[in-house]
């Protein structure tokens, strides 16, 4: 048998506050044992699980890979007000007039994500 993603992992300044911020954008949660202050925090959420882990070197670079999210009860506009009123900040605008495209985000600690269309806008 292959092997399996068993979490993604991203470096971070403040674990618990940055599990937290993406616990909300994929109405997931914090492992029981995840508390302000501790060195990791996990969010598992419906088909994934994302391990945040504390480290003291600050984000450089532009993200070698990123987080495409799909909204799957809102569209894509709404999920992008969602995700600014949770704290994420515009990174770049590709929507199109057509209606497709997608908005590149970053998230608390100035990591990309990408919100795409619906399934339902597609």
């Amino acid at each position: 048998m292959a092997s399996l993603i068993r979490h993604l992992t991203i470096d971070c300044a403040d674990p618990h506050a940055l599990a937290t911020f993406w616990a909300t954008v994929l109405d997931g949660s914090l492992a029981e044992d995840d508390f302000p202050g501790d060195p990791e925090a996990t969010v598992l959420s419906t088909g994934t699980a994302l391990l945040f882990v504390r480290v003291d070197e600050p984000k450089t670079t532009k993200n070698r890979w990123h987080v495409d999210l799909q909204p799957q009860d809102r569209t894509r506009d709404e999920e992008v007000e969602r995700l600014l009123a949770l704290g994420a900040t515009l990174h770049e605008d590709h929507r199109r007039a057509d209606g497709g495209g997608w908005v590149t985000l970053r998230d608390p600690e100035g990591n990309e994500v990408c919100v795409e269309r619906s399934a339902a806008e597609r």
